[in-house]
């Protein structure tokens, strides 16, 4: 789950996102949003890392490899991948250079042309120098994330980029506004599928 598990981040919101996931009868792996805290998140989910730091991992899905980056700031709303986040990555993506691989965070690192959302986004800087990780992985088949509660798809470093609907309510697409407004719209989750070497990735509605 690409963040936000939770609006409060309390101990009784997680407990619900568990008890709702192991209903699915399958592994899940989370990852922290703006509204999350990550030692909570950690706690309740028995994550790897030391109090206080980012949660990153990554997990071999058969033939696909996942690896979690953390893009928050605690007690902000915008995103930031630091140079240490960077190194964490570089370093773990060279560790299975012929394994492919997706790559998961809260906050889109692309440009939305929405302005409202950019303002909450990753800065641009940040943004470049993911890029510049990428193009040194070609491992790399997907960056996936969340955060703006609609479905987006970009490119970053010849990497496609998919942001996914929220499980819970939707943003309007607008051009021209300062402000964030709700849309009804249905919620959404993506099913990515590795056959035969080719990615696909499916947004899913909820109805």
């Amino acid at each position: 789950m690409s963040g936000d598990l939770s609006d409060n981040a309390a101990d009784s919101e997680y407990e619900l996102v568990r008890e709702s996931l192991a209903q699915l009868g399958a592994p899940f792996y989370v990852l922290p949003g703006n509204h999350d805290d990550r030692d909570t998140l950690r706690r309740n989910f028995d994550l790897p890392g030391a109090v206080g730091t980012p949660v990153q991992y990554s997990v071999e899905l058969g033939p696909l490899r996942l690896v979690v980056l953390d893009s928050t700031r605690p007690g902000k709303v915008p995103g930031e991948l630091d140079a240490d986040r960077l190194s964490w990555l570089d370093a773990d993506l060279a560790r299975a250079p012929d394994r492919p691989t997706l790559i998961a965070l809260h906050h889109p690192p692309v440009s939305t042309g929405i302005p409202a959302w950019d303002e909450l986004g990753l800065p641009a800087a940040d943004r470049r120098a993911f890029g510049e990780v990428l193009q040194r992985h070609p491992q790399v088949r997907r960056v996936v994330a969340g955060h703006l509660h609609r479905a987006l798809t970009s490119e970053l470093a010849g990497r496609a980029v998919l942001a996914v609907p929220s499980t819970y309510v939707q943003m309007r697409l607008s051009f021209n506004s300062d402000e964030i407004e709700t849309a009804a719209e249905p919620a959404g989750f993506a099913v990515h599928s590795l056959l035969d070497g080719e990615l696909a990735s499916h947004v899913q509605p909820v109805t």
